[in-house]
């Protein structure tokens, strides 16, 4: 008979394994040209301005009253000529979506950290030697914008989407990982759909010290967003010393955890971890995917062997005979571990779940 350490070396080994599996799935997707091609089309985008996200918004609802549009929210917008070098075509008829462009001027300075010693270049004039030169916005004028919807052509590659788990939960494992986040003095809500919690399948709030799901999906996925939930609650509380520092990360610690535990319960969640990772993963900069992915690998190892080792369920063996469960009535249930990384990640100043984490 194995001993409890014995258990839990082969238990670990194959939690490790797994974070393997992910790691080369993640570098596969990241990899193909669909994964690359999307990025390059996201990155001829830019943030709009919020008065002009409001105009755009507004005249798309029109525009989806009149029946011009089929969809009332608005998705990918660009200009005229930036939809052709999409390959994409404004369809006749379609009028666009009038925004305010910046206009900027050109001034020159001796003695630049002077406020008042800028003067504003004329169109073709030349800064005399030695004077420094900037630009600044001095007004606005009208331009025009279309979506995605009112255009044809090219397809736009986009990264693939997460997919729900879909079918019933393993016995117990609500329930069990419940129990476990109300010990950390969190409650746990069931809540009716997304739009009661911004559009998200689960959120963590450290402030109210709540996490609630979504009911509206299959018992699968709720129990895998309550798991992903979970490794929020135990890495990233604005009280733990290892809270990550960029969103990015994690969310791939999170889903990490959340596809271990999942899979130590037979439960097969890379068709939602796998493209959900990666595509956080491509947002830390400095990074990539894969360097992202593998540096949370101990880190999310010992989170996800901390949880299974307080779990009351019946988990996927480690290859002795059934009989043999490491779960025995004289094992004391071990104290949460507040993992902590063996590579500090020191990414951009924005910490994580300071009040709350929306898991997508």
């Amino acid at each position: 008979m194995a001993t409890t350490e014995e258990q839990h070396a082969a238990r670990d080994a194959k939690l490790d394994a797994l974070h393997e599996q992910l790691t080369g799935a993640v570098q596969s997707l990241v990899s193909g040209e669909d994964w690359k091609r999307a990025l390059e089309f996201a990155a001829r985008f830019r943030a709009r301005s919020f008065n002009n996200t409001l105009m755009i918004f507004a005249q798309h609802q029109a525009a989806f009253e009149s029946g011009r549009v089929p969809e009332p929210v608005p998705t990918y917008v660009a200009g005229f000529k930036q939809w052709q070098m999409l390959g994409r075509q404004v369809e006749k008829g379609q009028p666009g979506y009038m925004i305010l462009a910046p206009v900027t001027g050109r001034f020159a300075s001796f003695t630049p950290k002077e406020a008042d010693s800028w003067r504003r270049l004329g169109r073709f004039e030349k800064a005399k030697p030695g004077e420094a030169v900037r630009s600044r916005m001095v007004g606005a004028r009208p331009a025009y914008v279309w979506d995605v919807s009112q255009t044809g052509g090219d397809p736009i590659p986009t990264p693939p989407s997460p997919r729900l788990l879909k079918g019933e939960a393993p016995d117990g494992l609500w329930e069990g990982v419940a129990t476990l986040l109300e010990a950390e003095g969190f409650t746990v809500l069931r809540v009716p759909h997304e739009g009661i919690i911004h559009g998200a399948n689960g959120l963590t709030d450290f402030q109210s010290n709540t996490v609630a799901v979504r009911e509206n999906m299959p018992e699968a996925a709720q129990v895998k967003t309550l798991l992903h939930e979970f490794a929020h609650v135990l890495l990233h509380g604005p009280e733990n010393p290892d809270g990550v520092a960029h969103r990015g990360i994690g969310e791939v610690e999170a889903d990490s955890v959340a596809l271990m535990v999942a899979a130590a319960h037979g439960m097969d969640s890379s068709d939602y971890t796998i493209p959900y990772v990666s595509v956080w993963a491509a947002t830390v900069p400095e990074k990539s995917p894969v360097e992202v992915v593998q540096a949370t690998g101990e880190r999310v190892r010992r989170t996800a062997a901390s949880i299974l080792d307080q779990l009351p369920t019946d988990q996927v063996g480690n290859g002795d005979p059934p009989g043999l469960s490491r779960h025995t009535p004289s094992r004391k249930p071990a104290a949460p571990e507040r993992a902590r990384s063996d590579a500090p990640l020191t990414e951009e100043p924005h910490r994580v779940a300071v009040s709350a984490v929306r898991s997508l």
